[in-house]
């Protein structure tokens, strides 16, 4: 039997012994260096506060560790790499998360490896709570677009309405998208632009496809030279420092993707998966959302 988790009692300082060392703290040689660096440790203090109240493990007891596994969309990833170790840190919790395109995702969890929480698009999300797979309902998170994107000190062309596109697509030597063979759910999309805007037989010749994944993004095929335009989820695009977002796809041809998570019904570690869900939903991840190009669903 798993042992019970411990309780942890801290004994607060009195108040005579905070004025105390504060005092001390006031003549040492160095005091405003000290004091910067006692404030920095006290923000850092009410991260790891904020995530454990958020997890459901607030300072009354140390939870079991557990290992999580997690499936996650490429598009949230620049989220997860800032909010997940803090996480970690705070609960003794390991996330084992594999990051890819939701279409090679879904497959994956068919065929039966183990995935205690999926953090996708919803309609994904929707079809695994019809199946029976994922319990608990769906977890809205955050919206993104598609945007466009050049390398870094490249010409910026205009892309702020249809016809600016358009003339933007042709002019590009070569134009880089995600693979629809790579699970992308927005690479079909990118394809029915150029259908609408009527130049799908010339800009297709000259599409460069990325594969999808953290290893096979779009920005990295324009940041390299291979391709001189990029489309993909603006989230994905800001994540690269190397290219610079000249623009979103105009409203017309605009698809905006809500992405959610979910327990799922094999779920392991159902509880820690939750706790991990309800750190991504606080408020005061909004600001990180928002910062990688996510409009937060809170």
């Amino acid at each position: 039997m798993a042992k019970a988790a411990a309780q942890v009692r801290v004994k607060q300082p009195s108040v005579s012994a905070t004025i105390t060392f504060l005092e001390v703290a006031m003549k040492l040689p160095h005091r405003r260096r000290f004091l910067r660096l006692a404030a920095g440790a006290m923000r850092t203090l009410a991260v790891v506060l904020a995530l454990l109240v958020a997890s459901g493990v607030a300072p009354i007891a140390a939870v079991q560790a557990a290992d999580i596994n997690a499936f996650i969309s490429t598009a949230i990833k620049a989220v997860t790499d800032q909010l997940l170790p803090p996480f970690e840190r705070a609960n003794g919790h390991s996330i084992r998360a594999s990051y890819a395109p939701s279409g090679a995702l879904l497959p994956r969890f068919e065929r039966g490896e183990p995935v205690d929480v999926f953090l996708t698009d919803a309609p994904a999300i929707d079809r695994l709570i019809q199946q029976g797979k994922i319990v608990g309902g769906r977890i809205d998170l955050a919206r993104t677009g598609i945007g466009i994107c050049v390398r870094k000190g490249a010409p910026r062309p205009d892309v702020s309405t249809p016809e600016a596109l358009k003339r933007a697509l042709l002019g590009a030597k070569t134009v880089g998208h995600a693979s629809p063979a790579g699970g992308s759910i927005v690479a079909g999309h990118i394809q029915g632009v150029f259908e609408r805007l009527g130049i799908s037989s010339q800009v297709t010749p000259k599409v460069k496809l990325a594969a999808g994944g953290p290893n096979g993004r779009v920005s990295v095929l324009v940041s390299s030279g291979e391709a001189e335009i990029g489309l993909q989820q603006v989230s994905e695009l800001l994540s690269n420092p190397e290219v610079e977002v000249i623009g979103m796809l105009p409203a017309e041809l605009q698809l905006t993707t809500l992405y959610s998570a979910g327990v799922t019904a094999s779920a392991r570690q159902a509880e820690a998966a939750m706790s991990l869900i309800r750190v991504l939903t606080v408020p005061t991840a909004a600001p990180i959302f928002k910062a990688a190009g996510l409009d937060p669903a809170l």
